[in-house]
């Protein structure tokens, strides 16, 4: 087991629940569509979401160059497998009439579009009245899946400013995690960083110390009050269409 791994495993219950509390949100906010509703997953990547979407008319999208090796710059995955793509297009230009389907989910995406305005604007149109956008994408995040990689994160007001100016209304923002529990998840990354770009790796009594901060970190947590607003994990985002 890596030295990233134990200390994740011997660690609090602190940092650790970025992609359950993600997906549990997202599973949650679509059980409330109607059945037999056609959803857009726009940026569908390996469409792990298609399994949420049972009960709905499932449409994949994505612009499908990425494998998995990027430039072999910073994080990337190694291997990446799409499967088969419904649409396979520019996330800015889809190929589907106007109004044409009753919910779009954009599912941490947004960081690698080099104009996700653009985006926003696309997914306003192919909405239909009162259709739903449902949307995650990282507060802050390491350059991961470059060079396809163009912004750290995105902040609420973010989506107030342009989900407004796109038409969007009743727009739902929900923070995923809050500031400690952010940096308790960034130490856990440092035993495989350090490795990967200084050459060595924490001796056990820094692994010890990172244990220490693991545990003031999650006093933090319990008694948190609105450092989210600071820094997150992501914003979860529930809009609807004018």
């Amino acid at each position: 087991m890596s030295a990233r791994n134990i200390l994740k495993s011997l660690s609090p219950n602190v940092g650790k629940d970025n992609e359950s509390s993600r997906e549990t949100w997202l599973k949650d906010i679509l059980l409330t569509l109607s059945p037999h509703s056609r959803i857009l997953d726009a940026g569908a990547g390996t469409q792990r979401y298609r399994e949420y979407c049972h009960h709905l008319d499932y449409v994949s999208q994505d612009f499908g160059d990425y494998d998995g090796k990027g430039d072999t710059a910073a994080l990337q995955t190694g291997e990446f497998d799409y499967g088969k793509l419904d649409i396979v297009s520019d996330i800015t230009s889809i190929p589907e009439p106007t109004a044409s389907f009753d919910a779009i989910m954009c599912i941490e995406v947004l960081e690698h579009l080099a104009d996700p305005v653009q985006a926003i604007k696309e997914f306003s149109r192919l909405l239909k009245p009162n259709g739903h956008l449902i949307m995650t994408a990282p507060f802050c995040s390491l350059t991961h899946l470059a060079p396809y990689h163009f912004s750290s994160g995105f902040n609420t007001y973010w989506y107030e400013s342009h989900l407004s100016e796109q038409g969007f209304k009743h727009i739902e923002i929900s923070r995923n995690g809050n500031f400690f529990e952010f940096i308790a998840q960034e130490i856990y990354r440092i035993p495989s960083i350090s490795s990967r770009y200084s050459d060595c790796k924490p001796n056990p009594l820094e692994l010890f110390s990172m244990f220490i901060l693991q545990r003031m970190l999650l006093r933090f947590s319990k008694r948190d009050n609105g450092s989210s607003e600071l820094l997150c994990f992501g914003c979860h985002v529930h809009a609807r269409k004018d």
